[in-house]
């Protein structure tokens, strides 16, 4: 992160080349492959099937921004979706019209009648059933298993209640906002055997998991002692991405009468695009109807004085304790999973391993008291290395920032080795660097056990020749979100012990204690730093960071 282009185009063509060494049969071989045959990269790469025969019949529960983006993600040969479930018609819009404010977003949320190629919202809405309250969804006997965007805090007792009415489940991350939850979460898996998942989607990313051969197994960079991490943004007061509009805001009723008077005179090309527009906008503006007290959101004081409305808590959950959990679990959680996977790698194949210690500060130094969550967060871990039981000196230092009011430096991981550095860029770049200098070529080549080796030129020489990348070479690689749904859904069409998600509640869990015992740092000046217990990792343990036994006859898990 941080670098020159020049430096960062050298470090993309090393990471090829390792790639090309450390996975050449992979690349020439077997995906070629199963490309011929028709299967996707992600299924020849990961190991399951190319398609599931009989889709796997699905229910969205929230369908917001994380919602839609799964939306436009998943692959319609292993995912049938039949039923969406939202209370707001902004969300419901969004889901079957996709999300016209601008290209990318599009991009990223194209919605139902874009996937399924219907062209009209009542052709779409003769397939896809809607619902408002979840539990109607949950009762739809067509509908197999469900993937839950709502709300944090509605994630246990949503999941819980899908799969005691015989629903398996994919949630999105965290797994749960409090860790007994999470343990009642695994704890129902376990009793159902429903298949449930956590949307940690770098589990099931191929740029990922070739950076995890190249530090556990290929050991390109030798020992790795430090790694750190950072997921900076530029939202400042009035520009606050978590604090939307709403929907009675009188700017949004200016923007759309705006927009109608621009309609009277808009030339034809444009029509269809400024139609779709103020549909969107329209639909918005609509969430002002929504008795968001009737679904269990509360009205409250907060700190600058202000009456929050149930509304404003439904709309703005990420600023709240009640509904999010904040920086750490929001992006910290998806970046301490990365952490956590380099680390593990060191320890060999099929190791999940803990952290030891968090120490944290966090305040909110740049919005103003309209919030409870901090604008600012940083956080250092201590993991044990390999030979860490015989010589507690052998640690591995994660270090991890996350702030507002600055993007410099965007988001991402730099792995830092005895022999190199890897750095991975926004889940799209991985670079590879000999040592600490940046101002070499480096090339990889193979010693003579076989193995592959970093070793380095003077700047300016003839670098290697970037080798092809796993897929179409212009394509931006995937960040996870329709392996981690194909291979769900794989499982679940394929019951067996072995045929588990990724990011299964075992896994799961561990990501959730290390940003949750983050907040607690965080919340605590006098307890920053906190020795993890290894019951807390432990579903089957009653012990949690909270003081809390999960319990799972409580009444809000009723079906």
């Amino acid at each position: 992160m941080n670098l020159t282009e020049e430096q960062k185009q050298i470090g993309k063509e090393n990471f090829d080349d390792a790639v090309n060494i450390t996975r050449r049969d992979f690349l020439s071989g077997t995906v070629a492959a199963g490309i011929a045959t028709g299967a996707g990269l992600g299924s020849i790469y990961f190991g399951y099937g190319k398609s599931v025969g009989n889709p796997l019949r699905v229910g969205i529960v929230g369908t917001g921004d994380e919602g839609s983006v799964l939306l436009g993600a998943h692959n319609p040969d292993y995912l049938n979706v039949v039923a969406i479930a939202d209370i707001r018609p902004y969300n419901v819009h969004r889901a079957f019209h996709g999300d016209v404010s601008s290209a990318s977003a599009y991009q990223a949320r194209p919605g139902l009648m874009s996937k399924y190629k219907w062209s009209t919202e009542d052709a779409a809405r003769a397939k896809v059933k809607v619902y408002a309250a979840y539990e109607e969804l949950l009762a739809d006997k067509n509908v197999e298993a469900v993937i839950i965007a709502l709300p944090l805090h509605l994630h246990a007792p949503a999941a819980i209640k899908a799969m005691r009415a015989g629903k398996h489940v994919l949630t999105e991350k965290l797994m749960g906002h409090s860790i007994h939850e999470c343990k009642e979460m695994g704890r129902v898996s376990r009793e159902t055997g429903k298949i449930l998942a956590t949307g940690h989607q770098r589990h099931y990313s191929i740029l990922y998991d070739n950076a995890v051969y190249t530090i556990g197994t290929a050991k390109l960079i030798g020992d790795v002692h430090s790694i750190r991490a950072q997921w900076h943004r530029g939202n400042l007061p009035g520009k606050d991405s978590w604090k939307p509009p709403m929907p009675a805001d009188p700017s949004l009723a200016k923007k759309l009468a705006g927009w109608k008077k621009d309609l009277e005179s808009a030339a034809p090309a444009a029509i269809d695009a400024l139609q779709k527009q103020i549909a969107q906008l329209e639909a918005q503006i609509a969430d002002q109807a929504v008795e968001a007290a009737t679904y269990g959101y509360t009205e409250k004081t907060i700190g600058d004085g202000s009456l929050r409305t149930p509304l404003e808590e439904l709309i703005r959950w990420r600023l709240w304790n009640r509904t999010g959990g904040g920086l750490m679990a929001e992006l910290g959680s998806h970046q301490l999973d990365a952490a956590g996977i380099f680390v593990s790698a060191m320890h060999g194949p099929g190791k999940k391993v803990k952290p030891l210690t968090v120490t944290a500060v966090g305040n909110r130094s740049i919005f103003p008291a309209d919030r409870e969550i901090d604008d600012h967060v940083y956080c250092m871990y201590e993991y044990p290395a390999p030979g860490y039981d015989e010589d507690p000196n052998k640690k591995i230092v994660v270090t991890y920032s996350s702030i507002n009011g600055n993007g410099f430096g965007g988001y991402g991981e730099v792995v830092m080795g005895t022999k190199g550095t890897l750095i991975l860029e926004q889940e799209r770049d991985v670079m590879l660097y000999k040592d600490a200098a940046k101002d070499t070529r480096v090339t990889v080549a193979k010693a003579k056990d076989g193995t592959p080796t970093l070793d380095t030129t003077e700047s300016g020489a003839g670098g290697p020749v970037a080798a092809g990348k796993a897929g179409a070479a212009d394509a931006a690689p995937s960040r996870g979100y329709t392996e981690e749904m194909e291979h769900w859904a794989w499982c679940i069409r394929n019951p067996s012990p072995e045929n588990q998600p990724r990011c299964k509640p075992e896994v799961a869990i561990a990501d959730a204690v290390i940003a949750l015992v983050s907040n607690v740092a965080l919340a605590n000046p006098a307890q920053s730093r906190i020795e993890f217990k290894p019951e807390w990792f432990d579903i089957a343990s009653d012990e949690t960071p909270e003081g809390i036994k999960p319990d799972i006859t409580r009444d809000g898990y009723k079906v």
